[in-house]
C-alpha cells in the first residue's frame, strides 16, 4: 500500500484578512511578496471552490480539481461583515460563537459542522501519491484538530497565515507531518 501524502496550504492574502472581516465567497486574493512555496515534482492539486482558493492554486502553478469539502465555513449573514461591526451589535452572539463550536448564531456552519465535514472527507481521502490542497484557515484548523484527536475547544487557538502549509501523510492513519524548512 502506498503513502498518501497531503499538504493543505492556507490562501494568500485578502483584503478581508486585511481589515478584520469575515470573508465573503468573491473576495480574491491580494498579490503578495511571499516566497512561493516549492512544491513537489508531481503534486496533484485540490482547492476550494471560493475565487481565493483558486486564484492561490494559480499563482502556486496549480491546475487543481475543485473539492467541495474544502470549501471555507459557511458564516450564514456574517459574510462580509468585519469583526468591529459584530462586536458592536452583536457581542453577544459572537461570544457565543467563539465558546460554543456547536453554535452558529449567524444562520451558516458551527465549528463542530466544519470539523465534521473535514474529518469526514479526511477519512475517506487515501489516494496515494503528492496531493496539494489550497484552501482556508478554518479547514486546515479542523484537519489539525481531525488528526491529533483535539477537542473542538481548542479550534480558536490555532492561528493560520495565509500561504501557510500543514504536512499530513497517511500510511493507516493521518499524521501531522513536520518538514525542515528548505
Amino acid at each position: 500500500m502506498k503513502a498518501t501524502h497531503l499538504t493543505l496550504i492556507s490562501h494568500a492574502p485578502t483584503e478581508a484578512q486585511r481589515s478584520g472581516r469575515f470573508h465573503a465567497d468573491e473576495d480574491g486574493v491580494q498579490l503578495t511578496t511571499d516566497q512561493p512555496l516549492v512544491l513537489p515534482r508531481g503534486s496533484i492539486g485540490l482547492t476550494g471552490p471560493e475565487l481565493r482558493a483558486t486564484q492561490t492554486a494559480e499563482l502556486l502553478g496549480l491546475r487543481p480539481t475543485v473539492e467541495p469539502a474544502l470549501r471555507d465555513c459557511d458564516f450564514g449573514r456574517w459574510k462580509g461583515v468585519s469583526l468591529k461591526a459584530l462586536q458592536r451589535d452583536e457581542a453577544e452572539l459572537l461570544q457565543v460563537w467563539m465558546n460554543d463550536p456547536q453554535s452558529a448564531p449567524h444562520g451558516g456552519e458551527s465549528i463542530a459542522d466544519v470539523c465534521r465535514r473535514v474529518a469526514d472527507w479526511l477519512e475517506g481521502f487515501t489516494a496515494p501519491g503528492h496531493w496539494v490542497a489550497v484552501t482556508h484557515p478554518m479547514i486546515i484548523r479542523a484537519a489539525m484538530l481531525h488528526v491529533l484527536q483535539c477537542p473542538l475547544s481548542a479550534f480558536h487557538r490555532i492561528d493560520v497565515q495565509p500561504l501557510s502549509p500543514l504536512h499530513l501523510g497517511h500510511h493507516g492513519m493521518w499524521r501531522v507531518k513536520l518538514t525542515s524548512a528548505e
